[in-house]
């Protein structure tokens, strides 16, 4: 159990840097920009609290994770000419960690394939947590951004 474990660990970081060579792969493609920069898969944020989110998203801004991406740490206050720019750096991170979802895919479907069901189940798991709930939290917080940019447009528009 504990080297499937192991195995999972060390795939889920090679996926990171597979999810960010395709990700530059695909980002000129018209179905990049057409459907993929708006993705959204949970708009619901009850649901978005059922799967965990909240504690997921505490445990990222308490732990060395926060660090790994150092483009989207938290700030104190964030300027509103810096949203736009913030967005697009939390949506280039969440299409990553979906590439390498998807990747990651592939070995679980091949262990089921061979008949490891609990090696499947592990990778399954770890795939979730580090590139599955990163994502659904970068589409979160991509939703909070567009609703605070919308206030700051009906404001200056309004004043």
């Amino acid at each position: 159990m504990l080297q499937y474990f192991s195995f999972s660990i060390a795939i889920a970081f090679i996926s990171w840097i597979v999810g960010m060579i395709l990700n530059a792969m695909f980002a000129k493609t018209d179905f990049y920009q057409a459907h993929l920069l708006s993705l959204n898969f949970i708009k619901n944020e009850q649901l978005n609290a059922l799967l965990g989110l909240e504690p997921f998203k505490w445990i990222i801004m308490h732990s060395f994770f926060k660090y790994l991406n150092p483009k989207l740490s938290i700030k104190k206050k964030i300027v509103p000419a810096e949203l736009a720019v913030y967005r697009a750096e939390m949506t280039l991170a969440e299409l990553n960690h979906l590439f390498a979802f998807a990747f990651m895919l592939l070995f679980v479907a091949f262990k089921l394939f061979q008949g490891l069901y609990l090696f499947a189940l592990v990778l399954l798991v770890v795939n979730v947590l580090t590139n599955l709930y990163p994502s659904l939290l970068q589409q979160q917080n991509k939703r909070r951004i567009d609703r605070y940019m919308a206030v700051l447009q009906r404001r200056s528009v309004s004043a």
